[in-house]
């Protein structure tokens, strides 16, 4: 079998083992190019404008106030849509130049990997670029997440191929981890504050430490061993100020998990690699790398927003730098499994948002941007909206059930309409089956349920309230999920009671409405989410009181105290020799 020395000596330019198919998170990479999915982009294009133009005939106006709701949510659905399928018609441009595979196949001197004896410790592999020796620091962010999860992550970053220094960032503060930090080769970084969350915990090292390049892990995040090799030559070129990795999942276990998921993927597989195009791809937070220099240009991480990755790549595009993004996956991560980690991610993504939209417009002159990154920018900052357009059309159906008000008047036949209607939503469905290989029904699910937290979102920007950090992968006490989704039991209630009515009047005029079907689609759609969160609780009970039994008759565990101040933390010595680490022992 092969080494990894091998390899690289044998097959410089290669990345993966042929003989091996891909795994699925990776097997769309490179079909933003087919021939097949633009001529699908370009059909479902066309059917938007088809829809548009229908909903826009002044013959087809209803009664005003629900045809406004419907012309409000459509417009802003359809502007997003033809903008997104834009963006994926861009996606052919390959970031992979010359410089980067001229940097590529120069970026480990062979020669001194034999002298060192480092063969089969590729971790060792001192990383050149223009004949010039680089260093990486690697930082993991951890907030309390469970010790399995962390040990999975830092182990894998220490052992990446190429020489630099693994960190963990600490804003837990817990002895364990610290521990951990030293028994895996890894150091410690914990400070005494938690101000600025997860940027601040950033910022904090960036001034602890000089690596010229800094990459950034969440903790659930496990990255691959080809991490710094695929990502690194890019930064042959001088203006480049991070590369973007995808978030790739692993544990599509439960329904809201694989909503979740599927709903980034797309973005991922497609957006992202258009966005290259326009020298607008943004950071996600993780499973990325930075080059010092341009974070210093902007003073490190933004601090003043929960979602920091996108708002410090506006400042950093705004700067001139150049942004990179490769549809890869080179770390393997969690994206929520439950009600209550999902509405808190999103709360926070979509909060964010709101906040460019309204306080740091992409098309004021003030902004140093190109027309086309004003233009994704402005799709970023309003892209939550589209989520909100749901709850207007959930309450279109009852207006006419209960008051006869109708946001069409048709004069064409149900299968006319049926028609125009499908250009749109039905070629959506189809695009969307195409990029996820099957058609996703937890996404649709997810989309048409969450308008309850981008609502808030959109407030909380308005009043500027502030937007508690939380961790995607953290595990804490049980609450139940019906906490966090009081407004979607309500509209479930009221759009069922509103269904029965709808019915009642159907037997009584013999006649079944387009009202009532539309209606009770939707009461289906929230049902099946109000179901899903009582099999999560049940489950989560069920848990929690096996956990309770397993820990009767034992002594809680002494918590250690708060720390007295900032502490770094070296890796131990007997450990730091198979790593090769700079700096043995001592806490400063």
């Amino acid at each position: 079998m092969a080494t990894t020395f091998d390899r690289l000596i044998l097959e410089p330019r290669r990345t993966d083992d042929a003989r091996s198919r891909p795994p699925r998170s990776t097997a769309h990479e490179g079909e933003s190019q087919s021939p097949s999915l633009m001529l699908l982009v370009l059909l479902a294009a066309a059917g938007v404008v088809v829809y548009a133009a229908f909903l826009l005939n002044p013959g087809n106006r209803g009664d005003w106030l629900p045809y406004t709701m419907v012309i409000v949510a459509e417009t802003v659905l359809v502007a997003h849509a033809l903008l997104a399928m834009w963006t994926v018609l861009s996606s052919g441009w390959n970031p992979r130049n010359f410089a980067f595979h001229h940097a590529q196949e120069r970026l480990y001197d062979l020669a001194q990997i034999l002298r060192d004896g480092a063969e089969e410790q590729p971790w060792r592999w001192q990383m050149s670029l223009e004949e010039r020796a680089v260093t990486v620091d690697v930082f993991i962010t951890t907030y309390g997440e469970d010790l399995a999860t962390i040990r999975r992550t830092v182990g894998a970053a220490v052992a990446m191929q190429g020489r630099h220094d693994t960190y963990v960032l600490d804003d837990g503060r817990s002895d364990d981890v610290r521990d951990l930090a030293a028994e895996l080769g890894a150091r410690y970084v914990r400070r005494l504050s938690s101000g600025g969350a997860k940027a601040g915990n950033i910022n904090h090292a960036l001034a602890l430490t000089k690596g010229e390049f800094v990459v950034v892990l969440d903790a659930d995040f496990v990255p691959k061993p080809e991490f710094l090799h695929e990502t690194v030559p890019f930064f042959a070129s001088a203006d480049v100020a991070f590369v973007q990795t995808p978030q790739t999942y692993g544990n599509y276990d439960t329904i809201i998990s694989r909503g979740a998921g599927y709903m980034q993927a797309v973005f991922y597989r497609y957006v992202q690699p258009g966005r290259n195009r326009f020298n607008a791809a943004f950071c996600v937070g993780t499973n990325v790398i930075y080059r010092r220099t341009a974070l210093d240009s902007v003073g490190g991480i933004y601090t003043d927003s929960k979602s920091e990755d996108v708002w410090t790549s506006l400042m950093l595009h705004e700067q001139g730098w150049r942004t990179v993004y490769i549809p890869t996956t080179l770390a393997v991560g969690d994206t929520p499994e439950t009600v209550e980690a999902y509405t808190k991610q999103q709360l926070r993504w979509a909060t964010g948002g709101f906040e460019i939209m309204l306080t740091h417009n992409p098309f004021s002159r003030k902004r140093n941007l190109t027309t086309d990154q004003r233009i994704q920018y402005a799709v970023t900052a309003t892209h939550y909206l589209t989520g909100i357009a749901p709850l207007l059309l959930l309450l279109v159906p009852p207006l006419e059930i209960f008051f006869d008000l109708s946001p069409m008047d048709l004069t064409i036949t149900p299968a006319t309409w049926l028609l125009y209607y499908a250009g749109f939503y039905v070629m959506q469905i189809v695009l969307a089956f195409y990029t996820l290989g099957s058609f996703r029904w937890e996404v649709l699910l997810l989309a048409s349920v969450s308008f309850p937290i981008y609502v808030r979102a959109l407030v909380n920007a308005l009043l500027r309230r502030e937007q508690a950090w939380h961790v995607t992968g953290r595990k804490g006490a049980y609450r139940s999920p019906f906490a966090f989704m009081l407004p979607q039991v309500l509209f479930f209630e009221f759009l069922l009671l509103t269904t029965g009515v709808a019915v009642w009047k159907a037997f009584e005029g013999d006649q079944i409405t387009l009202a009532l079907a539309w209606n009770a689609t939707n009461t289906l759609i929230l049902g099946v989410f109000v179901v899903t969160a009582w099999r999560e609780g049940r489950r989560a009970r069920a848990e929690a009181r096996t956990a309770r039994r397993t820990l009767d008759g034992r002594a809680p565990a002494n918590l250690p105290d708060g720390p007295a101040g900032d502490v770094v933390t070296a890796p131990r010595p007997a450990l730091v020799a198979t790593r090769d680490a700079t700096t043995t022992g001592g806490t400063s």
